[in-house]
């Protein structure tokens, strides 16, 4: 069987086992255990899904599987079990690659480098499941019969079912390297950028419908990041999310570089690997593309975040379940720029175009919590007193077109940024870090939606300079928020609600047009809270 595919990143990969514990320090790999059943290494217990004498074995998954090694992973291992496959591949039945494309073009954005529309279709429109069903026949030839790829659940649904999962920062190194074959497509993707935008609006929301609609069919869920599959059994895993539902949890975090990214994580998570140049981010909890990690007989087993969303999104909830369904609604991620720079200066679609040119149903509304700060940093927030549409308007045009720089504290409101400080930033307002920030970014799950109006004339690292998105941020920003407004507004005051021995609870009070509210904890030594 051939390796895992090439990825791009200086992250390490999930290990296969734990690394040994650290008394004190940062978790990269925080995992729950499995409450029944094993994860158990290698195709064998896929294969074994067929027994002596099914006909059928189906083998779906998400976006980003190495299809051709699965195929011959699995054609040995049934070997192995005595038997004899014939391997049916259900891109053979999807629409023809023009067609395809011509299905999801408009969710694409055209040339937009960044940004498209969210995809409503569903997969039984793009697979002629009549097809799939008929290749899929055994003949009196036949011994066993493995449907393979995206869709093959539809081939027969009283046959033994695994699902195949990648997760999606994987995804995304794979694409960086030139590595990942799109749903209806022939080739791997050449241009991670769009690979990411057809990831986003198209694959995604697609294969959460199809996984939803197959998810308590599902035998056996394989983790493939690695050379070697790992898999639990579709009940245990089920079982594991139910408990994972009623008990403190955290996510698998992961970590990028940026182009204004600091060594504030770096230089206090020696966990991390030394060769990245810097950490922009740390992601902790972004629902869509974070993942939960179990472990079972001393083996790590990853599945996307997703998964405890569609066993268990009532308890997860709770009374918000009926508004919010099988999308969690909070994020937060970190963002460094202690000894880096300024990130973008920016604002977030408003709501109304959340829904009509993306087909979101929640919008981006953030705040930033100040973690840690260098003497001197500060926050961008709102516009300075008098500042019109034009004006700002007029700077951003002639920055765009003739490559000048903007003196951004003209315009942007600047304020000085401290440990414990929170900056409200509804939708519409414009905001960024300034260098020497470690923000805690709080937010509403949409994270890819930063109208980038100004970028500090900087390039894009390794690559041509970030996009600016100049006309859509004018078209959403609130000018409204400024001067003394600003500061009244768009500035938290901690109130204390509670206290005792060794603990103080303040109330952050956040924007009434933000979905969420920020309460603070703050303890001195052990106690316990009800």
């Amino acid at each position: 069987m051939t390796g895992a595919p090439p990825r791009a990143t200086t992250q390490a990969p999930l290990p296969l086992c734990a690394p040994d514990p650290v008394e004190e320090g940062y978790d990269l790999y925080p995992r729950a255990p499995l409450v029944s059943g094993t994860v158990e290494l290698g195709w064998a217990a896929v294969a074994a899904l067929a027994g002596t004498s099914a006909q059928h074995l189906l083998v779906d998954g998400g976006s980003g599987v190495d299809w051709p090694s699965t195929a011959a992973g699995l054609t040995a291992a049934c070997a192995a079990l005595g038997r004899r496959v014939r391997i049916v591949s259900s891109a053979d039945a999807f629409l023809d690659e023009d067609a395809f494309e011509a299905r999801i073009a408009a969710s694409l954005g055209g040339d937009d480098p960044v940004f498209g529309r969210r995809f409503d279709g569903r997969l039984d429109e793009l697979v002629d499941v009549a097809a799939l069903r008929a290749r899929a026949a055994p003949t009196a030839d036949d011994d066993l019969v493995v449907v393979l790829g995206v869709g093959a659940a539809m081939a027969d649904p009283g046959a033994p079912l695994a699902y195949l999962e990648v997760p999606r920062n994987e995804q995304q190194y794979r694409a960086r390297a030139g590595a990942l074959v799109h749903v209806g497509a022939s080739a791997a993707a050449t241009n991670a950028a769009a690979a990411y935008k057809r990831l986003y609006f198209v694959e995604w929301p697609l294969l959460e419908d199809h996984q939803a609609d197959v998810w308590p069919r599902i035998d056996r869920v394989v983790d493939v990041q690695r050379a070697e599959p790992v898999s639990v059994a579709g009940a245990d895993l089920r079982a594991s999310l139910d408990a994972v539902a009623h008990a403190p949890f955290r996510a698998r975090p992961w970590f990028e570089p940026g182009v204004w990214g600091g060594q504030w994580l770096k230089e206090r998570i020696p966990v991390l690997p030394r060769a990245a140049p810097n950490y922009a981010w740390s992601f902790e909890l972004i629902t869509p593309e974070n993942g939960l990690v179990f472990e079972g007989s001393g083996l790590l087993f990853e599945t996307r975040f997703g998964s405890l969303m569609l066993q268990a999104a009532d308890r997860v909830l709770g009374r918000s379940a009926a508004t919010f369904g099988r999308a969690f609604p909070i994020r937060f991620d970190y963002l460094d720029t202690v000894g880096g720079g300024p990130l973008s200066v920016q604002c977030h679609p408003r709501p109304d175009a959340m829904r009509a040119a993306f087909g979101e149903a929640l919008a981006q509304d953030e705040t930033y919590y100040i973690v840690a700060a260098e003497p001197g940093a500060t926050v961008y927030l709102g516009f300075e007193a008098g500042v019109t549409r034009d004006a700002w308007a007029a700077a951003l045009r002639r920055s765009e077109a003739a490559g000048t720089p903007i003196d951004v504290a003209h315009y942007v409101r600047e304020r000085p940024s401290r440990p414990g400080d929170l900056f409200l930033i509804p939708t519409g307002t414009v905001h960024a870090s300034g260098a020497g920030n470690l923000v805690l970014e709080i937010s509403a799950t949409p994270y890819l939606f930063t109208l980038k109006m100004y970028d500090w004339l900087r390039g894009g690292g390794d690559g041509p300079p970030r996009p600016l998105n100049v006309e859509r941020g004018l078209a959403n920003l609130v000018f409204e928020r400024q001067g003394a407004r600003v500061d009244r507004e768009l500035v938290a005051r901690p109130v204390e609600i509670g206290a005792g021995p060794g603990w103080r609870r303040e109330h952050l009070a956040t924007h009434p047009e933000h979905p969420y509210d920020v309460h603070r904890l703050t303890v001195d030594d052990a106690f316990e809270l009800a």
